[in-house]
């Protein structure tokens, strides 16, 4: 049988002999190491690890192999398939650029994910998700109540369970996730905000950050809690301006900062290379 390629990755309490217990579960089953890469966080005395390798076994035989060693050293752990690709539910609203950015790396085969579907409240993009031959769902929420708000929140939820959604997506969704959605979503939903905050909240934080002569634009891209804007760190980006920049200007180079920064989260949880560590993550890049 051709071996195939899997990735493992777990975090666990630190202590000698994790990696040569590890290796010698993958050994008995012919295991081939591709890439291994490790960190301990001497802070919290917990250690992660990532390894990319190959075996003739199959996926379900290797889980329950490795079953009894994660549970005796208390391991959160996950091992798939590396072919595998994430299937990915995209949220947006009346901001687009991130949203055409996913779906053209994706067109050329540069972000390794299945955009399974496209959902809004708004319709700006039924067109450009159309044109990738991607689902578009419209679940309208102008001027909504909670009532009609919870709602929709149970339509998303329904579309994530019915797309067997790996990965939740807010490319510029302006709307608020319910805490029961982001307990769900935990670990699973990536965020992306300029990164004025908390400095400069509401409504034209470019203007704000031109009127305090900003000289570093910047994005970060961070999985979704139910404190706003404050999850773990996947990604920052951030680009240096100076005097000659206007308003505009200021919020073009950050479009282009948060195209970046959110896509190298989405590649880097889709590659099995994030790993959370209490509030902050491990990212093996």
């Amino acid at each position: 049988m051709n071996p195939v390629n899997y990735i493992l990755k777990l975090s666990c309490p630190d202590g000698p002999g994790i990696v040569h217990a590890v290796t010698g579960v993958l050994l008995a089953h012919q295991g081939n190491i591709l890439s291994s890469a490790q960190h301990g966080d001497a802070d919290h005395q917990r250690f992660f690890m990532r390894i990319a390798f190959e075996s003739p076994a199959e996926l379900a035989l290797l889980r329950e192999s490795f079953a009894p060693l994660a549970a005796q050293r208390q391991m959160d752990w996950e091992l798939v398939d590396a072919s595998r690709k994430a299937r990915v539910l995209i949220l947006v609203s009346k901001f687009g650029h991130c949203l055409n950015d996913i779906l053209f790396r994706v067109a050329t085969q540069h972000l390794p994910i299945e955009v399974a579907a496209i959902a809004s409240n708004h319709r700006d993009f039924y067109q450009l998700a159309a044109s990738h031959n991607i689902p578009f769902h419209h679940f309208p929420l102008l001027q909504a109540t909670e009532e009609q708000k919870a709602a929709q929140e149970r339509k998303l939820i329904e579309l994530i369970d019915e797309q067997q959604v790996d990965l939740v997506v807010l490319a510029r969704y302006m709307q608020i996730l319910s805490p029961a959605l982001c307990e769900k979503l935990a670990g699973r939903a990536i965020n992306i905000h300029h990164s004025f905050l908390p400095s400069f909240k509401g409504a034209r934080p470019y203007h704000q950050a031109f009127e305090r002569g900003v000289k570093l634009i910047g994005a970060t891209a961070h999985y979704v809690t139910s404190d706003l804007d404050e999850g773990p760190i996947i990604e920052q980006e951030v680009s240096r301006i100076d005097h000659s920049y206007g308003p505009e200007q200021l919020a073009a180079v950050g479009r282009d900062t948060e195209c970046l920064a959110l896509a190298r989260a989405i590649q880097w949880h889709a590659e099995h290379r994030v790993l959370l560590n209490g509030k902050r993550t491990v990212v093996f890049r």
